[in-house]
């Protein structure tokens, strides 16, 4: 498990902010996002054989639909993620070994969002809205997880 200060602080926040996406908001749903989705680290390749991969369990079908469907579509957005990436290794490979890319992937996922970020602080409106367009209504996970997980793996 990744120690969770250390994410947040020298990962996921400087990532947000060099790329000009950081909120309050958006740091507490991308650290509650890992917490669900690979306790925190945990899990780098989806469990029962599963396609998705790295400490936001993103599939590379939704990392490939980021690239050519959104990014070329924002050349500057996609300048930032071309400078996050190691371009020795696969996409798949960047989503489990370069922190920093997978944490700007998931963000520019939510970013596609026309629905505004929940507050900071409204945790059960960070994982409704996690459910909702991460999870999607198909996924096993829930909005109680999520929750439970925060507590867990971010404040714990």
């Amino acid at each position: 498990m990744i120690n969770a200060k250390h994410l947040r602080e020298s990962v996921i926040r400087p990532v947000l902010q060099d790329a000009g996406m950081w909120s309050e908001a958006a740091e507490n749903l991308l650290m509650g996002t890992a917490a669900q989705e690979s306790g925190l680290g945990q899990y780098l390749v989806q469990l029962g054989n599963g396609p998705a991969r790295g400490i936001f369990q993103m599939e590379p079908k939704t990392l490939h639909d980021i690239q050519v469907n959104f990014l070329k579509y924002k050349p500057s957005l996609k300048e930032k993620a071309e400078q996050h990436k190691a371009p020795a290794l696969s996409d798949a490979a960047n989503l489990i070994c370069n922190l920093a890319y997978a944490a700007l992937m998931c963000r520019i996922h939510y970013f596609r969002v026309r629905e505004a970020l929940p507050a900071a602080g409204d945790l059960p409106g960070l994982a409704r809205y996690w459910k909702r367009y991460y999870n999607t209504a198909l996924g096993k996970g829930s909005e109680a997880e999520f929750i439970d997980n925060y507590h867990r793996y971010v404040e714990g």
